[in-house]
């Protein structure tokens, strides 16, 4: 954790990829303006990255929203370049050639779009089998439109994601990649500005795709029932019944649907939560795209070009940014910043103390842990190397205070976010950004949505003139912020 930047060595001898060119290079020769070029190369990564990015594959940064079953989990992560990003973890059993596995995710990896939850890499070193692809803040449709908390998703907003779901299959189908195992709402990630976009892990063609719809046979394909294949046309279908989901709110199996659609009983079949919202006519057109794509004859079904035409006259409010119709705080460089976020961004190293030292130990698991250790005389030792810490940090005797909170740390008996946090900015009062970035990201290990850990990582990214990945943690702090405050406010 102590470098600057991340170093990516590829972990299989015959990978042409380097770090520089993993951090540095274009995407993809031939970038066509629907393609993003923001983002690296594809790579492998090594295990020990992979492990270090997700603190050992904690339990607590996996993302259960992902809609991934054990033993195929999902985590969140960070890599060392402040790079967020989503890394998933395969059953040993789910890809046993190793080189099948890589070639498959280079293949993927060579899509680059902004309706696609890229990938930007893999590993696979032993028997594990992962995959990398970057990190979706907001959550899944599955999560927005069955399990909301606070809004149900808007008609305008609904209108938007089948349209970009519908682009994402049609450059898929444009690269030759129209197959999609498993089609679902829980495939369907919002990013920082709660655009839609469709995860790729689900276009890797699995050795064992045999099981690729191992859900509910209810909403599998008919064909696929037949032969055990996936094909394009399978895929419409699975798009059907995701057209199915947002009109009705709820995961309603498409022999059903049918029905009521014959029987003309579409007040049945839309969501209750949408009453004055949507027109007849958009509400009979989405029936119909719907019924074509759920066609029991695969070659009855639209295709992806189609379906984007038809789509595309339906959107309204196209200006309002999705943040704003699906009700999500957003975070941008016009953001108002709290006074610690400020403090941060500005380099305010005395506004920081002074906050930190208000703070105190507010929320820190240290405390409670304090009542169940043993009273010994090492305790007691420990104990006083925190209390002398805290006097020199309020006295501003930074020196004094790392000496005392490192021999705090040294024991190794109790675990502190906040001890890494004021040993953080003692080290950058001390003109020694390395030393507090490697602080600052040790105590977000300990207490991953603690915003405070994010902040003091952007006070030391930027004494170390990293100022892109700066922005980025100032941004991540910002958000968690944002959502541990709305989280106070619910209780």
């Amino acid at each position: 954790m102590g470098s600057q930047c991340s170093k990516l060595i590829p972990c299989c001898g015959d990978s042409q990829f380097n770090a520089a060119a993993v951090l540095e290079a274009p995407a993809i020769e031939n970038v066509e303006k629907s393609e993003v070029d923001y983002l690296p190369r594809f790579c492998e990564f090594t295990l020990e990255q992979l492990k270090n990015a997700t603190s050992g594959f904690a339990v607590e940064y996996i993302v259960s929203e992902q809609g991934e079953k054990a033993p195929n989990v999902v985590y969140k992560g960070k890599l060392e370049n402040q790079m967020r990003i989503a890394v998933k973890r395969f059953n040993r059993v789910a890809w046993p050639d190793a080189r099948q596995f890589v070639e498959e995710a280079r293949l993927v990896g060579q899509l680059r779009n902004h309706r696609l939850v890229n990938l930007l890499g893999c590993c696979c070193q032993g028997d594990e089998r992962l995959l990398v692809a970057e990190y979706m803040p907001n959550d899944t449709l599955a999560k927005h439109l069955f399990h909301w908390d606070a809004q149900p998703m808007k008609w305008t907003m609904r209108l938007r994601v089948v349209l970009h779901l519908a682009q994402a299959l049609e450059y898929c189908t444009s690269k030759g990649r129209a197959l999609y195992h498993d089609l679902n709402a829980y495939r369907v990630l919002f990013d920082e500005n709660s655009n839609p976009r469709i995860s790729t892990f689900g276009l890797m063609k699995n050795s064992r795709d045999g099981k690729s719809y191992s859900t509910n046979l209810a909403f599998t394909p008919p064909e696929y029932l037949r032969t055990g294949r996936v094909t394009p046309e399978s895929v419409i279908y699975s798009f059907g019944t995701l057209l199915l989901d947002l009109l009705s709110g709820k995961h309603i199996p498409p022999s059903h649907a049918l029905d009521l659609i014959r029987d003309r009983n579409l007040q049945m079949l839309t969501d209750s939560c949408l009453e004055g919202q949507l027109s007849q006519d958009d509400g009979t057109e989405l029936v119909r795209l719907a019924s074509r794509c759920l066609q029991s004859e695969p070659r009855e079904r639209p295709n992806p070009k189609s379906l984007v035409a038809a789509l595309t006259t339906l959107q309204k409010e196209t200006e309002i940014p999705s943040h704003v119709l699906m009700g999500i705080p957003h975070t941008n460089s016009c953001s108002p910043l709290s006074p610690l976020g400020e403090a941060c961004s500005r380099k305010d190293l005395t506004a920081i103390h002074e906050i930190l030292e208000n703070i105190g130990y507010k929320d820190d698991g240290m405390t409670n842990e304090l009542s169940f250790q043993m009273w010994t005389d090492q305790m007691q030792e420990t104990l006083d190397s925190k209390k002398n810490g805290d006097s020199a940090f309020k006295q501003k005797d930074f020196r004094t205070a790392i000496e005392c909170y490192s021999q705090f740390i040294d024991v190794g008996n109790m675990v502190s976010p906040t001890i890494f946090a004021r040993r953080s900015l003692s080290y950058l009062m001390d003109e020694m950004p390395q030393e507090a970035l490697n602080d600052a990201m040790q105590a977000q290990v300990i207490s991953p949505i603690w915003h405070i850990a994010s902040y003091l990582q952007a006070a030391a990214l930027s004494a170390l003139g990293m100022e892109t990945e700066a922005q980025s943690a100032l941004k991540e702090g910002t958000l968690l912020e944002a959502k541990r405050n709305t989280a106070g406010g619910h209780k």
